[in-house]
C-alpha cells in the first residue's frame, strides 16, 4: 500500500460524512415535499426527471468508460449503441405500458408488474454478466460510478410520505421506503470508501450491493403478497397497494430492475479486479 492508498484512506471519512449529510438533508426535504404537495408527483414532473437524469448519466459513463477501453472508434460506437439502444426501447415500453395502465390490477390475466420486473433481470443479467465487451467496459471504468449513480434511490423516500399521508400500507412502504433511502444515502460514502483501495473499502462497496439487492427482495416479495393478484396472501388493513398507476408504476416496472442489474455489474466488476484498481 502506498502512501497515497493510506492519505485517502485517512481523508476519506470527512467528505464522506458531509455527502452524507447533505444527502441526508435533501431527503428529509424531498419526503416532506412529496407529504406536503402530493400533486407535486401524481404530475409525474420529479419522475420524468430522475429518469431523464439517471439516464443521462448512464448513456454519458458508458461512453467515457468505453474512450478509456482499447477498442478502435468504430468499435466504441458499436458497444455504446448495443448497449444504448436495447436500453432506450426497454423504457420506452415500459413508459408507454404505464401510461396505457397495462400494468394495473386486473387489466390482463397476466401477472404484468411481476413480469415487468423479473424478466428484465432474467434475460439482461446473463448477457451483462458474460458478455467479453461488456467486461472490457468494466475493467476500463471506476468502479465507484456504478455505486455513487444509484444516489437516485433517496428518491424511494415518496414510499414514506405516501405511508404519512395514509395512501400506503406501512407494511411494504416503510421496509421498502427505508431500505431506498439507506441504500442511497450510503452510495456515496460507500463509493468513497471503494476509491481509497483498501480492503476495507472494497468490502464495504460488495456489502453496500448486497444490501441494494436484499432490499429489493424484500420489497419485491411484499408488493407481490399485498397487491390484487394470483399471488396475493395477505391483504392489509387500511390502505392498500396503489403502485400499478402511472407514473408511481414506473419505479417497480423500470427502476428496480434497472437497479438490480446495476448492482449485478458493479459486483462482477468488484470481482474482476484487484483492490488497487478499483478507482
Amino acid at each position: 500500500m502506498n502512501s497515497s492508498t493510506i492519505s485517502a484512506g485517512v481523508v476519506a471519512p470527512h467528505p464522506a460524512r458531509l455527502s452524507l449529510i447533505y444527502a441526508a438533508a435533501f431527503t428529509i426535504l424531498w419526503t416532506w415535499l412529496i407529504y406536503a404537495l402530493p400533486a407535486l408527483a401524481e404530475s409525474g414532473v420529479p419522475a420524468l426527471g430522475v429518469r431523464l437524469i439517471s439516464y443521462g448519466l448512464l448513456a454519458l459513463g458508458s461512453w467515457i468508460g468505453l474512450e478509456r477501453t482499447s477498442l478502435t472508434p468504430k468499435q466504441r460506437q458499436a458497444s455504446w449503441l448495443c448497449i444504448m439502444i436495447p436500453f432506450t426501447l426497454w423504457a420506452t415500453v415500459a413508459w408507454t405500458a404505464a401510461i396505457q395502465g397495462a400494468f394495473r390490477a386486473g387489466a390482463s390475466s397476466m401477472p404484468m408488474l411481476p413480469a415487468a420486473i423479473l424478466l428484465p433481470v432474467i434475460v439482461g443479467a446473463p448477457v451483462l454478466l458474460m458478455s467479453k465487451r461488456i467486461g472490457q467496459l468494466l475493467d476500463a471504468m471506476p468502479a465507484t460510478w456504478l455505486i455513487a449513480l444509484q444516489l437516485y434511490r433517496i428518491f424511494g423516500s415518496q414510499w414514506l410520505a405516501y405511508w404519512l399521508g395514509g395512501l400506503l400500507p406501512g407494511l411494504w412502504a416503510l421496509p421498502a421506503g427505508t431500505g431506498d433511502v439507506l441504500t442511497g444515502l450510503f452510495a456515496i460514502p460507500a463509493a468513497m470508501a471503494l476509491a481509497s483501495g483498501t480492503r476495507e473499502g472494497r468490502r464495504t462497496a460488495i456489502l453496500w450491493n448486497v444490501f441494494g439487492l436484499a432490499d429489493f427482495a424484500v420489497a419485491i416479495t411484499l408488493g407481490m403478497i399485498m397487491s390484487p393478484g394470483p399471488f396475493q396472501l395477505i391483504i392489509a388493513q387500511g390502505p392498500s397497494m396503489a403502485v400499478d398507476s402511472f407514473p408511481n408504476v414506473l419505479t417497480p416496472a423500470f427502476v428496480v430492475p434497472s437497479s438490480i442489474l446495476l448492482h449485478a455489474l458493479s459486483l462482477r466488476q468488484l470481482f474482476r479486479r484487484p483492490t488497487a484498481e478499483t478507482m
